[in-house]
């Protein structure tokens, strides 16, 4: 009767599904994102794939498709009753996840289709263990590195308060606080304000204090905390040593010099940069703002557990800048704009307390990128994430359509072919390219140049009868 009672209680939906749109969920692939469950799995079994896609970045989860692609779904809603009790347990609050019954008219029963969100804790299947989602697997965590490698992802734990093997003079004796401490009020002596700022243990620095205080905090932490900047002559998806300029550049330092120094560095190299624009060559430009807000998020918020620098690869189109670790907590690259949760809290307020904080606004610095890309027409920065980082592209593409700005380049220039209209469009595939052309072409706007074909073909607009030709 309690199961009943839980069923009951939790609103349940039932949609009526397309045999096009049951098409589409059947052809679907099992993956890190993805699992099919036959009705007759154990809700105790069940338990395992929700903990995986919990603990992990989310997923879609269909109880009632077996592993053949075949649609068998449960005869009611009600006889998923033990299913929606496993849901019930993980989440009693009702919260991080969403479901539904789907029904189509030529199959037989309805399938529960599941939305699991990631969540800000870690999630245990029933036989008490947490599981990780790895490709199409729910893999248990075991080992006791991998279940403090998974809080270090939640933010349950915090890499920051750890102590680092380096004598308090690294801190205690740096100008970068005996500079910090002229400002706080009242006024403080080095050693017993680390210590109330709990930035010392046992005589020991913490990494946060490492991070914000020492003058070089690379050599005490060594490829934990460094930036390197690149420069790729292409715009291909990778950079190769062929493309690349000069040797990659490290930017050093306290976190609040790295990162003016880190933002200075990027505006002068992208300066150099030159695009094909309206009138031909001219400078590429992004909003100072963005790029200072992406690389301040990137050093306040990585992940200083993991053995890797920060990296900012300055293409001919758009800068990526690769942060280490996920991103923690239940923060998702879909939510980021929306939701607030510091990994390194110690190391934010902190930064936050110079005269000069790059993080003035806390919780807001994407949010201005975003703004600021949108003030100077250019599209969003994107924010992916891979197994063990976070990369925001910031692509110099405008939010003009391709048919736009090649039209806008025609008001400039007689002619356009294909290569620079993909330049001027963010367009990487020459096909496309023409398909913006023959669009344009069937709408009168266009016209084929006479006498170019092949590689040297190119468009420009209609003549009239007596233009020039």
């Amino acid at each position: 009767m309690l199961v009943r009672t839980i069923a009951s209680l939790m609103s349940v939906d039932v949609s009526r599904i397309t045999n096009a749109q049951k098409s589409r969920i059947l052809d679907l692939n099992e993956g890190h994102f993805l699992d099919f469950k036959s009705r007759d799995i154990q809700p105790a079994k069940l338990s395992r794939t929700i903990s995986a896609f919990a603990n992990t970045n989310g997923g879609e989860l269909y109880v009632g498709i077996e592993d053949d692609g075949e649609w068998r779904g449960f005869s009611d809603a009600e006889a998923a009753n033990a299913h929606l009790a496993v849901f019930e347990g993980l989440f009693p609050l009702g919260q991080h996840f969403d479901y539904t019954f789907l029904e189509n008219d030529e199959s037989d029963g309805v399938v529960l289709q599941v939305a699991i969100q990631k969540t800000p804790d870690i999630k245990n299947a029933s036989d008490g263990k947490p599981y990780i989602r790895r490709g199409a697997q729910s893999l248990p965590v075991t080992e006791a590195a991998a279940l403090e490698r998974l809080k270090l992802d939640k933010g349950l734990a915090s890499f920051e308060t750890q102590t680092v093997d380096a004598p308090a003079e690294v801190v205690e004796n740096s100008t970068v606080l005996l500079e910090f401490l002229i400002g706080v009020v009242p006024t403080a002596e080095p050693l017993p304000w680390l210590e109330k700022q709990l930035l010392l243990r046992d005589g020991k620095p913490t990494v946060s204090g490492v991070l914000v205080f020492s003058e070089e905090p690379q050599a005490i932490l060594p490829k934990r905390c460094g930036i390197k900047i690149y420069r790729y002559e292409t715009s291909e998806e990778e950079g190769t040593r062929d493309t690349l300029k000069f040797q990659p550049l490290s930017i050093d330092g306290s976190a609040v010099e790295q990162i003016y120094a880190a933002v200075d560095k990027t505006v002068e190299i992208v300066e150099q940069i030159k695009i094909v624009g309206k009138k031909g060559l001219e400078s590429i430009q992004y909003p100072r703002d963005a790029l200072h807000e992406i690389i301040t998020n990137a050093v306040l918020h990585r992940d200083y557990s993991i053995v890797s620098d920060i990296h900012i690869r300055l293409f001919d189109n758009r800068i990526e800048v690769e942060s280490p670790g996920v991103l923690p907590g239940h923060v998702t690259p879909q939510n980021i704009l929306n939701e607030q949760f510091a990994r390194n809290g110690a190391t934010v307020r902190l930064v936050n307390k110079f005269p000069n904080a790059p993080n003035k606004d806390v919780g807001e610095g994407l949010n201005t990128a975003y703004e600021s890309m949108r003030k100077l027409r250019l599209k969003e920065p994107e924010i992916a994430e891979s197994a063990n980082s976070v990369i925001v592209y910031i692509r110099h593409e405008r939010l003009a359509s391709p048919e736009e700005a090649v039209l806008e380049y025609l008001d400039e220039n007689e002619e356009i072919n294909n290569r620079t209209a993909r330049a001027l469009s963010g367009i990487t595939s020459e096909n496309k390219m023409k398909e913006v052309f023959y669009r344009l072409r069937d709408r009168g706007l266009l016209e084929q140049v006479p006498g170019k074909k092949g590689s040297a073909s190119a468009w420009r607009r209609p003549k009239r009868d007596g233009d020039p030709s």
